[in-house]
């Protein structure tokens, strides 16, 4: 990744944000010049579409599952259906449903939206710590895996995460991934299908006799991940060193000295941390919104205490959403030049039909649901997260993630994953609990007349017992029809369950060795699936209510 090209492109991003208006007017006329003439641009007359009104009014708002019938035909190899130049990948995503995504992607869109995004993300890390980008060898990069096996489409193309992507197909050898090509960094062929857990450590096997001093983590779930699987697996991590392995296959020279030391760390500490394998590290590159603003704060301790949190880009598989101007813990401004942007206030749900504001219109404080339009062949598409503007940049709003699209009720209220995460943080703020996580849980009585809520929580420290009380409290306050389904009656007090510290840990190994790449298991303010809360909370050795 070369520094020079990613300081332009934030350059240029950052010139943006006190005129939104007319970049997002510009950004709309290209999108529909260059796809006014497909099959979908036909189909709602977009030849004769100049504003946002317009748009509004030939294209409603779509998920992109309604998308799918578009995006399955050129799939199937009809040319130009959404987009002028055809798809040559799909980006994929586990969502919100569990259901697997389609997004295509274009030559178009990956030159003129996702690698100057991918690019502009990490100026504030390159301008704090220049030598990640001088320096590869001392970088670390868990979140990019260019090598991992690849799924397809039924028609052969790839259907890969973002992750994935090898740049220098497109042509970007610059674009490769900060780590991504120290001489050390890439597993060997041989291991190649193994799964990802195992991935996981050959990665970490690699980088033990590396002086790291930057990890590219992005999704807090692996960064929390790396101290728990090197806790795990640190006794197999010193036979490989110390034999020259990997794998159970030959690779480096043995080099037994930096397996004693290893060796010696858990012998004084009872295990081993990354900040005993990486006493430079400086900086994690990683989200800290939704859950991870509860638990990051206690990883870190893990890697280092002098080590800085610089925030990753919000985005979606859809597209992107904001990049980083500073060191604002939490958020970051809308990303003007990638999409052509609307906003859906949040106490509803979106529909077709839904109203939107563009973002000049919306309001600090206020939860929307988000929309966008790019290149690449997604017009007015709803995505499934929540965002929150926590003000502006210039007279562009910042936002921050708010959770996913999902909401629960049992008596009438509307919880949803924000109002969850604000009286989560809330409550532990007020009471001094400390969290390794959490998940919510709606336990519905037999009649489907009402119910209470379950919070499973792993604590960083001494379980805090008012936490239930002072979270029932901060409900009432966050969520809609919470205060009166309480005083009704049919809604109950919350119930917090304690869990072992390494209940969610667990989980994410589980997945891991399931299959599921590392960047795609991610927090989960309300579970999907009742195995898996029954598997988190069976060994939780106290109910406090």
């Amino acid at each position: 990744m070369q520094a020079e090209r990613v300081l332009a492109e934030h350059r240029r991003f950052v010139e943006c944000l006190d005129h939104p208006e007319e970049v997002q007017r510009d950004l709309l006329g290209d999108m529909l010049e260059r796809n006014a003439n497909t099959s979908f641009g036909r189909e709602h007359g977009l030849a004769s579409v100049r504003t946002l009104d317009e748009l509004r009014q030939a294209v409603p708002i779509r998920t992109h599952e309604a998308v799918m019938p578009w995006i399955e035909r050129a799939m199937d190899g009809e040319p130009k259906v959404l987009t002028a130049d055809d798809p040559v990948v799909y980006f994929s995503s586990s969502g919100s449903t569990g259901r697997e995504k389609h997004i295509p992607i274009t030559r178009t869109y990956m030159r003129q939206t996702f690698l100057p995004f991918y690019h502009a993300s990490f100026a504030p890390l390159l301008r704090t710590l220049p030598q990640a980008a001088a320096a590869p060898g001392g970088v670390l990069n868990l979140w990019q895996d260019p090598s991992s096996p690849i799924a397809r489409t039924p028609q052969g193309r790839p259907h890969i995460g973002a992750s994935q992507v090898d740049y220098r197909k497109f042509g970007e050898d610059s674009a490769v991934g900060l780590g991504n090509d120290a001489s050390w960094s890439r597993i060997p062929d041989v291991l190649a299908d193994t799964d990802p857990w195992e991935r996981s450590y050959y990665k970490l096997r690699l980088a033990a006799e590396q002086d790291i001093r930057v990890v590219i983590g992005v999704n807090p779930a692996m960064v929390a991940g790396l101290p728990y699987q090197l806790r795990e697996m640190w006794p197999q991590l010193v036979d490989d060193i110390r034999t020259g392995t990997i794998g159970g296959h030959p690779h480096s020279a043995p080099n037994p000295e930096r397996a004693e030391q290893i060796q010696g760390y858990a012998k004084t500490f009872g295990t081993v941390h990354p900040y005993h394998l990486w006493p430079h590290l400086a900086a994690i590159f990683v989200w800290n919104s939704g859950l991870a603003r509860s638990y990051l704060p206690r990883v870190r301790e893990t890697y280092g205490p002098g080590v800085h949190l610089f925030p990753a880009p919000i985005a979606s598989c859809e597209g992107p959403a904001a990049v980083p101007v500073d060191r604002h813990p939490h958020g970051a401004p809308l990303y003007l030049p990638g999409c052509v942007y609307e906003f859906v206030p949040a106490e509803g749900p979106v529909t077709a039909d839904s109203e939107t504001l563009r973002p000049t219109e919306v309001e600090a404080g206020r939860d929307y649901h988000l929309v966008l339009s790019h290149v690449g062949g997604l017009y007015r598409c709803a995505v499934t997260d929540v965002v929150t503007v926590v003000g502006h940049v210039g007279r562009t709003p910042r936002i921050e993630y708010a959770g996913r699209d999902v909401v629960r009720s049992a008596a009438g209220e509307s919880l949803t994953e924000a109002a969850a995460l604000r009286a989560l943080r809330g409550a532990c703020h007020e009471t001094g609990a400390e969290l390794r996580n959490a998940t919510f849980h709606l336990c519905s009585d037999d009649d489907g007349t009402g119910g209470h809520y379950q919070v499973a929580v792993s604590f960083a420290g001494p379980p805090a017992p008012e936490l239930a009380t002072a979270l029932d409290r901060r409900l009432s306050l966050e969520c809609a029809g919470y205060a009166s389904g309480r005083a009704a009656g049919p809604l109950g007090p919350v119930e917090v369950i304690t869990v072992h510290p390494d209940a969610f840990l667990r989980e994410w190994e589980r997945a891991a060795r399931s299959g599921q790449r590392p960047p795609r298991i991610k927090d989960r303010v309300f579970l999907p699936h009742e195995e898996t809360w029954a598997r988190i909370v069976s060994s939780a050795p106290e109910v406090v209510a």
